[in-house]
């Protein structure tokens, strides 16, 4: 019989990553089964697990789906009754897991949760994939209570508490494998980059609850797969984020808003240019064809409902980088 939890690592040619980090997973997760779903990595990280974890389940997928089809097409062999999918690069710490299950098994409204995400190289600090629980602005502006767009905050116990957020980081992301698969899992199209922002929102729409909670840590290094400063991290977060909002705000606001945010992208594509060089400034222009080129299929993907009180700040972009807040 499964354990009630399975922590699901996404692994493709990640072995120095399953070195580091695996032991304490396995150390501190013995309250779940653990699996490792490969990409069909081309270096030897399954022979390693194999021979150095033989508690560890392996699931192997036929070719390298991405982060958001890696996950889908491996889940579908996993039974249990919550996921935690975790990065490759966390370190977690003892009794993590317990604040959650415990969570989940107080409130059965709730169907994602993230614990308090720090940073493994700088461990008084919040790291930027997460930190203490996702939200969102007007614009569609992904950001994080202890992260406001590179701005990270020292960990003070400010967020030690148990709260409602947006989103759940995909670092560290646990959620209940029944809602998982009622809103048909990630969305593959995206590859990676905001995936489980979108699943949270759908998973709102549908009236369920997002949560944080801090009395659970781990620690993240971050930009292990795709570096911070990639191009291709450009332009996916662009377009999955546009395709996003196409798929889950209100209708009333939606057009208005996308113009708007294309507008606004136009001049982040510059300003990209000119800090980071030219291939940032295409990933931009590339982002919005991707998204024209997706646009029948996601229209297809929205939802009868979507709510339409969904952010919790406005004009954060504007307040930030013009108002210096």
């Amino acid at each position: 019989m499964p354990k009630k939890l399975a922590v699901a690592i996404l692994n493709w040619n990640g072995k120095s990553w399953l070195e580091k980090f695996l032991p304490s997973v396995v150390s501190f997760s013995q309250d779940a089964d653990i699996y490792i779903i490969d990409n069909l990595s081309s270096d030897d990280s399954v022979e390693f697990i194999q021979t150095h974890f033989p508690t560890v389940k392996i699931i192997v997928n036929d070719r390298n789906y991405g982060f958001a089809g890696g996950y889908n097409e491996g889940l579908k062999e996993i039974k249990n009754e919550f996921y935690c999918l975790l990065n490759s690069d966390v370190e977690v710490t003892e009794n993590w897991t317990e604040p959650i299950l415990a969570l989940f098994e107080k409130d059965t409204s709730i169907a994602a949760i993230q614990p308090k995400i720090l940073s493994f190289n700088n461990k008084n600090y919040f790291e930027f994939a997460g930190a203490a629980g996702g939200m969102i602005d007007n614009l569609g502006y992904p950001y994080c209570r202890g992260r406001i767009f590179d701005n990270l905050e020292e960990d003070k116990g400010q967020y030690d508490d148990e709260t409602e957020i947006f989103w759940a980081s995909g670092c560290s992301f646990f959620i209940r494998s029944k809602d998982f698969w009622e809103q048909k899992g990630f969305d593959e199209r995206f590859f990676a980059h905001q995936e489980e922002i979108d699943l949270c929102w759908r998973l709102i729409n549908s009236g369920n609850k997002i949560f944080y909670t801090g009395k659970s840590k781990v620690y993240h290094v971050g930009g292990g797969t795709l570096n911070k400063q990639s191009a291709q991290k450009t332009y996916l977060n662009i377009r999955n984020n546009l395709s996003m909002m196409l798929k889950n705000l209100p209708f009333p606001k939606l057009i208005a808003l996308i113009f708007f945010r294309l507008c606004i992208d136009g001049v982040a594509g510059i300003y990209f240019g000119f800090k980071h060089g030219f291939p940032h400034l295409w990933a931009v222009v590339r982002a919005h064809f991707g998204f024209y080129g997706q646009l029948p299929g996601t229209w297809k993907l929205r939802q009868n409902y979507q709510k339409d009180n969904f952010y919790q700040s406005k004009w954060l972009i504007f307040k930030h980088f013009l108002g210096g807040r």
